[in-house]
């Protein structure tokens, strides 16, 4: 059914845009590549749907993995600053190795890696973990960040102030350059991580001590997905910018669907996230046609009102 969806949601955004594609259309493209509506097809739309499809995947399995490793409902790597670690590290990355593209992850994963552990040491009472003191962690980190990141665009030109200005709100029409085989193969290879130690996260949610009673190896299975949940964040936004709580809202449409089996829910998540991040590009690019908004700001209109009611409804508990 997901997969379906998928396929569906990248036929519709294949044929909408600033110049709407009509199925003959496209099959003329498919034959013949060189042309005008080859270029637009083959050239800009189709690497744009790939895009979306690999980073809402990103996002969203990063989202249900940080769920299960804080056993809150509230974290995602927009919540809790890791997407602006991430985005820190691409920023001091582009300044400082401009020519260095395949530097830009790098950076990015190291961001992500390094805001991960200071808010959680910061959300750390009493020998656990506090959902309250982890969600004002990460909101301090990330004003923290934010503030950094605007220090350093002021040493950006201003051409470059604009593009990292409309990335950092979350874009996939600035893509800047990494091939999308090797983001495929890094959302790959960390989503296998992550899906390796599902069982594992089925019994943390119980806590740690019960999953260590059951026989999980709970420091090596919390540091793997960790790892996993910090280089999907930062392929993301390296390659799209700061996209704001997709990863919040898809693991509560799976769990709705699937419930809490992770062997379900990080599959479903992936899929579900992906088509959810399409959809939003979709919109982005037609509502104002043929002015581009920012996806991130299609994916906030819907991720915080959920943030809100998640929040009271926790506080009220």
């Amino acid at each position: 059914m997901l997969g379906g969806g998928v396929l569906l949601a990248a036929l519709v955004a294949l044929i909408l845009g600033s110049v709407t594609l009509t199925p003959g259309e496209i099959w003329s493209a498919i034959t013949n590549p060189n042309s005008t509506l080859g270029v637009i097809l083959f050239g800009v739309r189709l690497p744009r749907v790939v895009l979306a499809l690999l980073v809402g995947a990103s996002l969203s399995l990063a989202g249900a993995c940080y769920q299960a490793l804080l056993r809150n409902p509230l974290a995602d790597p927009y919540v809790l600053g890791i997407s602006s670690g991430a985005a820190l590290g691409v920023i001091m990355s582009l300044l400082l190795v401009p020519r260095w593209t395949g530097g830009t992850p790098l950076a990015g994963l190291l961001g992500a890696l390094l805001t991960t552990a200071v808010v959680y040491l910061l959300g750390y009472r009493r020998g656990r973990i506090s959902g309250q003191s982890l969600l004002l962690a990460g909101v301090i980190v990330a004003s923290f960040l934010s503030a950094v990141i605007v220090f350093l665009m002021t040493a950006l030109g201003t051409r470059d102030l604009r593009s990292t200005a409309f990335w950092l709100m979350g874009d996939l029409g600035l893509f800047p350059g990494i091939p999308l085989p090797w983001l495929f193969l890094a959302v790959l290879g960390a989503g296998a991580l992550a899906y390796r130690f599902a069982p594992e996260l089925n019994l943390l949610l119980a806590g740690e001590e019960e999953a260590a009673s059951m026989g999980v190896d709970v420091p090596r299975a919390k540091l793997a997905v960790y790892v996993a949940a910090s280089a999907l964040t930062a392929v993301a936004v390296a390659a799209a910018g700061s996209i704001g709580f997709v990863g919040l809202l898809v693991p509560h449409i799976v769990r709705l669907l699937f419930g809490n089996d992770y062997r379900l829910l990080l599959p479903g998540s992936a899929l579900t996230g992906a088509i959810l991040l399409v959809a939003a590009d979709t919109a982005a690019r037609t509502v104002a046609a043929p002015t581009e908004l920012p996806v991130g700001a299609f994916t906030a209109v819907a991720g915080a009102p959920l943030f809100i009611y998640l929040l009271r409804r926790r506080s009220s508990e």
